[in-house]
């Protein structure tokens, strides 16, 4: 009897567990005035750390669109759709922040 009521939790367990992953990275914003105070080597060093969110967020978002959701896990797929959807909007969030940082070293360090 205690295995049919855990497994009925599974699956809340897992929305949840999907859902409090995501809140770490909602309302964050390029602001490019912070980046005006830095020098050429740590716009640099921002921008390749920006890089390298990207793709480590475009790899968990396909991670996530190819995995396999069983038929009797109700919702499922919907928390899958989600949060790829989430991961996508990080990334465009960090595509926006790694623009600023680009427009401010194209201004300040002429090569």
């Amino acid at each position: 009897m205690s295995l049919i009521s855990r497994t009925r939790s599974a699956p809340a367990l897992l929305a949840v567990a999907f859902l409090a992953a995501g809140c770490s990275s909602i309302g964050r914003t390029a602001d490019p005035a912070k980046y005006e105070s830095l020098s050429c080597s740590e716009l640099n060093s921002a921008l390749g750390s920006s890089a390298r969110d990207i793709s480590q967020t475009a790899i968990t978002r396909g991670k996530v669109a190819n995995t396999s959701v069983p038929r009797w896990l109700l919702g499922g797929s919907r928390v899958k759709t989600a949060v790829a959807n989430r991961e996508t909007a990080r990334i465009d969030r960090l595509k926006q922040q790694q623009d600023a940082i680009v427009a401010v070293r194209a201004r300040k360090c002429a090569s």
